[in-house]
């Protein structure tokens, strides 16, 4: 063989190593699916850059197989209605606040969620009709002082 042919077949390796090695996996980042918002806790001024499920693909895969979540970071639902829009944490890797906002931008409930990867997960649904449900760290509500009445602005 060349120095031409062999210098050529370890060129195609790398590159073609290169585009499947890059390849999104199932914890990627980002869902393809979805637009960008912000949510505001008006009380702190805490704000969160969140990725918005544009399709029911996306909005059931959610958090699914992330392995982090950066701290600033989350997922905001956006439904037509208020109503109990139950979530669980199937395959989820990362405990959760589930936030559960109504369409006056008021919180109505809050559930601190821990992953689950067991056959039977438990769901789970506020106490009162929300528009709204934003994911972020598991946590961060008991120590941003985030509570049931506090109000949020939103920039979808």
């Amino acid at each position: 063989m060349n120095s031409p042919i062999i210098i050529l077949t370890v060129l195609l390796l790398i590159i073609g190593y290169s585009l499947f090695s890059s390849y999104p996996v199932d914890n990627s980042p980002v869902i393809t699916n979805s637009s960008l918002a912000k949510v505001c806790f008006v009380k702190n001024n805490l704000c969160f850059s969140c990725e918005v499920p544009d399709d029911n693909p996306s909005r059931a895969k959610g958090l699914m197989g992330r392995t982090e979540l950066n701290i600033n970071s989350g997922m905001l639902f956006v439904f037509e209605r208020d109503a109990k829009h139950g979530f669980w944490m199937k395959n989820t890797l990362i405990p959760l606040d589930i936030i559960w906002i109504d369409s006056n931008y008021s919180v109505v409930d809050i559930v601190y969620a821990k992953p689950c990867i067991e056959k039977n997960c438990p769901t789970f649904s506020p106490k009162i009709n929300a528009k709204y449900v934003l994911e972020i760290n598991g946590g961060l509500t008991d120590i941003e002082n985030i509570s049931v009445g506090d109000k949020v602005t939103l920039s979808l």
